[in-house]
């Protein structure tokens, strides 16, 4: 049952990628399809900040296909992109920076007091999610420096994802 919940992560995955972009709203729907099986696929092997990260693009999945739907009344040929200004790119920069060792300490304080299983690789597991995270929030703004986040969070999650045997997991990171 795990492999064809990660094989189903890939393939919705993927044509999500397209969807985006295409910039299509539909591809919110496979976005929120994608991260109930990544999320399923992240607890199961004990990688946390992965699975909290999939709660969180359940989420904004929703947000994102709201958003886009009122702003497609307002942007002419349905295309959603912005320019980031400096101010909205350094906050969240320095938001990642520091969510991510927040994040690493919390789980790994967690696996102290017995309430988590050990994750040897929370560092790279919390750099992933809060990267990912912000590169989310920026798509659901329409930031086109959205791309620049995800390139970097997706070739962790391809490691993260190795490290744990995941192989279909790491085999969508590589194609997005």
């Amino acid at each position: 049952m795990e492999k064809a919940v990660e094989i189903f992560a890939l393939v919705s995955g993927v044509i999500y990628v397209i969807l985006e972009i295409r910039q299509k709203n539909f591809m919110w729907v496979l976005g929120i399809l994608t991260s109930l099986a990544s999320m399923w696929m992240f607890y199961s092997n004990g990688a946390y900040a992965s699975f909290l990260l999939n709660v969180y693009y359940l989420v904004t999945a929703f947000v994102g296909l709201w958003q886009w739907r009122r702003d497609k009344a307002v942007v002419d040929e349905g295309i959603h992109i912005r320019r980031m200004n400096v101010k909205a790119a350094v906050a969240g920069l320095i938001s990642a920076c520091l969510l991510t060792f927040a994040l690493s300490w919390g789980m790994d304080h967690m696996h102290a007091c017995g309430i988590l299983k050990e994750n040897p690789m929370s560092l790279l597991d919390a750099s992933v999610a809060i990267l990912s995270a912000v590169a989310t929030w920026w798509l659901v703004k329409a930031y086109l420096q959205q791309w620049w986040l995800w390139i970097i969070a997706n070739g962790l999650s391809v490691a993260l994802c190795a490290s744990q045997g995941m192989w279909w997991m790491a085999i969508l990171y590589i194609l997005y």
